[in-house]
């Protein structure tokens, strides 16, 4: 096997060692996950960049390396989507001392993501909300086709360039679906998604949620799309229910039976009939 020669450089104060044929750009983001810089591949004839993601704690914990491997797999499954973002490779790096340096993923840059467009409170036309949630859909259609759930889609997890092509990103927090109840259970937990884009069957334990809970989410984009503000922005738990039920009022009888846990129920009730 070929040695693959590396540099260093500092990217939010951490080491970044990369393969040398990449030159820093700038720094991106950092987070929980890691942190992010763009580079430019310096053997190209074109102008070649791609966005490099360091992710430093994915051995700490059982559950992070569970994330990033189930990330991987899902990325190289779904590369070549125009709506899904492209992992281009991978470099697991270790010190000179043997210990381990990061998780380096070499991946489709992108300009900037949805959440920075809403904010910027620039100027956009319907045709434009048109084009961001048809690619969404076109991308979840993909996703969900092999029975995987995103999970966690969200205005930062849509990553957009100047032409308005759209990719969805970070399957961290995906899950494979089938279409057995007693199966799902077996791997489908509650607290998943950012709350303000959670559904509601997923905060009230309802029994057995389904690939619906992406186009809540959805749902929740193209209000903020038009409203320039998160639709259901909860505070906490009980606050991000009451913001629910005040728009869509109270479920019907056969919905809230189907309600996991007993106290939510009684908690619905007590707030009597509310209309949408």
């Amino acid at each position: 096997m070929e040695k693959i020669e590396r540099h260093t450089f500092k990217v939010f104060n951490q080491d970044f060692t990369v393969d040398k044929r990449f030159a820093l750009i700038k720094e991106i983001g950092h987070g929980a996950y890691g942190v992010v810089c763009s580079a430019r591949f310096t053997e190209a004839a074109d102008d070649t960049t791609v966005a490099i993601k360091k992710v430093t704690n994915v051995f700490s914990k059982t559950l992070l390396c569970k994330r990033s491997l189930r990330e991987l797999k899902l990325l190289r499954h779904f590369r070549g989507h125009k709506n899904i973002t492209c992992l281009y490779d991978l470099d697991i790096v270790f010190n000179n001392d043997g210990s381990f340096n990061g998780l380096y993923l070499y991946e489709e840059l992108m300009e900037c993501d949805m959440y920075q467009i809403i904010k910027s409170g620039q100027s956009l036309t319907d045709a434009h909300y048109q084009s961001f949630i048809y690619q969404i859909l076109c991308g979840l259609k993909y996703i969900h086709s092999a029975d995987v759930l995103h999970r966690d889609l969200k205005p930062g997890n849509l990553l957009v360039n100047a032409d308005c092509q759209l990719k969805i990103c970070d399957f961290g927090l995906a899950r494979g679906y089938s279409e057995n109840p007693v199966e799902n259970n077996q791997f489908l937990t509650e607290y998943v998604a950012t709350r303000w884009y959670r559904a509601p069957e997923i905060m009230l334990s309802y029994q057995g949620y389904t690939k619906a809970i992406d186009i809540w989410s959805t749902g929740c984009i193209l209000a903020e799309f038009l409203g320039g503000k998160p639709i259901f922005k909860g505070k906490d738990y009980v606050n991000q229910l009451n913001r629910i039920l005040q728009v869509l009022g109270t479920p019907p009888d056969e919905t809230l039976r189907r309600i996991g846990s007993k106290n939510v129920q009684d908690y619905i009730h007590q707030l009597g009939y509310i209309p949408k």
